[in-house]
């Protein structure tokens, strides 16, 4: 008998270096949304990675950044506990975006983790080959990092070595989820998620990232399909208007394609009914922070 790893593994870096694209090629399957908005994710998304010899949770975290609110601290602020509670920091970066200060920030907190950090340098199908060695030249004398891995996560090229050379580098551990678990978010929390990576698709910068999405029920009908209601959060009335859209053509574009990916989330027909509404503010105001569910984690 081989002895069985696991460990914890955050996934850190700068808004829209590819994080959540390699979530979801890690689990297979989709569970954080994408948009090449910065600042995405919200929360920390677990992602679990399992074969028979090794199971690895990832944690991806949102991309650090200089917060302009409340909402901002919560999103920064859950990057930071992520790096203090794992076995791995997957430091991400981006090979067609230029070092930056937002990077060196990054580097400079990296530089106090007790956890090996391993640099992984994304999206090297948009870059000549050439170029890559500069890159990791001028990354390896920032900081002394366990491994440099380039990787493409949107195409799959070096894939295999990050997870190889991870797992191969985990202590011995017990398996802490099923076999065929993905994620440890409750489904109504994908459900959620996946209705707001819509609006931020659709509505591109019209409707920037002062929305939030509530589930606020799930049931199954007597016709066996998935009957969702939710609510889409905006802070100003002309955002209502835009999400809602002439006649509500924008509002049920984006009920069609949500409902298109919960239906593959949850293996099953779907209806979904989505309503709109304003709250001003929202995301300076701690209890609608709460209740949206951004709920500050004890640290």
């Amino acid at each position: 008998m081989t002895e069985h790893k696991s460990g914890f593994v955050a996934i850190v870096g700068r808004p829209n270096v590819g994080k959540s694209t390699l979530l979801n090629r890690i689990v297979g399957q989709k569970i954080a949304i994408m948009s090449d908005k910065a600042q995405t994710t919200r929360n920390k998304i677990q992602g679990v990675y399992t074969t028979p010899e090794a199971q690895l949770i990832f944690i991806d975290t949102p991309g650090i950044h200089k917060p302009r609110h409340r909402l901002g601290d919560f999103m920064v602020e859950t990057a930071y506990s992520a790096i203090r509670e794992v076995d791995a920091v997957l430091f991400m970066i981006a090979a067609d975006q230029k070092r930056g200060k937002g990077d060196d920030f990054i580097i400079e907190r990296l530089k106090d983790s007790h956890s090996p950090v391993y640099l992984v340098i994304n999206k090297i199908d948009k870059v000549h080959p050439d170029d890559l060695l500069g890159i990791i030249e001028d990354y390896r004398q920032q900081m002394d990092f366990k491994e440099i891995i380039p990787i493409s996560a949107t195409e799959g090229n070096n894939f295999d070595t990050l997870m190889t050379t991870l797992v191969d580098q985990m202590p011995e551990g017990p398996q802490y989820f099923p076999d065929d678990q993905i994620t440890d978010h409750p489904e109504y929390f994908i459900v959620s998620e996946l209705i707001r990576e819509k609006v931020l698709l659709l509505t591109r910068d019209e409707v920037p990232h002062s929305v939030a999405v509530v589930v606020d029920s799930m049931k199954r009908n007597e016709n066996d399909k998935v009957h969702i209601q939710a609510t889409i959060i905006v802070e100003r009335d002309s955002q209502k208007g835009i999400i809602i859209g002439k006649g509500g053509k924008m509002l049920k574009d984006i009920g069609t394609k949500a409902r298109r990916d919960i239906e593959t989330l949850l293996g099953d027909k779907v209806y979904l009914e989505l309503w709109v509404k304003v709250q001003k503010d929202w995301r300076d105001k701690q209890t609608y922070l709460t209740d949206y569910g951004y709920k500050k984690e004890d640290y």
